[in-house]
């Protein structure tokens, strides 16, 4: 059997299995509660009310693209006023200002959410 044809495979059972794990143990969790008599409308609350989730990951996408933007523009201006290595200086950079621009999209997503 070829090599190749077992990482699809392996990526495969392994999102499946991440997926069943979820579920199956949600389930006994909920059945737990269930006969324990726990009444049922604890599994509807949170629903409704707060920020829909399209919205926070739109902002988290935004301030995400924002800051890989701003890590390629610093990137391109230290490695054209400096001789650091540009193989080194584009990678570190831009995931730096990615990781910024992460905490603060998931920043203005939290505030977002307490409105």
């Amino acid at each position: 059997m070829d090599e190749k044809i077992l990482i699809p495979i392996s990526l495969f059972l392994m999102i499946f299995g991440i997926v069943y794990l979820i579920y199956s143990t949600r389930n006994r969790e909920r059945l737990a509660l269930i006969e324990k008599g726990v009444d049922a409308s604890i599994f509807l609350q949170g629903k409704g009310n707060g920020v829909p989730a399209w919205k926070i990951f739109v902002v988290n996408l935004a301030f995400l693209l924002i800051g890989s933007g701003v890590g390629i523009f610093l990137a391109l201006l230290i490695t054209t006023y400096t001789s650091l290595n540009d193989g080194a200086v584009y990678p570190s950079i831009i995931f730096i200002m990615a990781g910024i621009g992460l905490l603060t999209g998931f920043k203005t997503a939290k505030d977002l959410d307490k409105e």
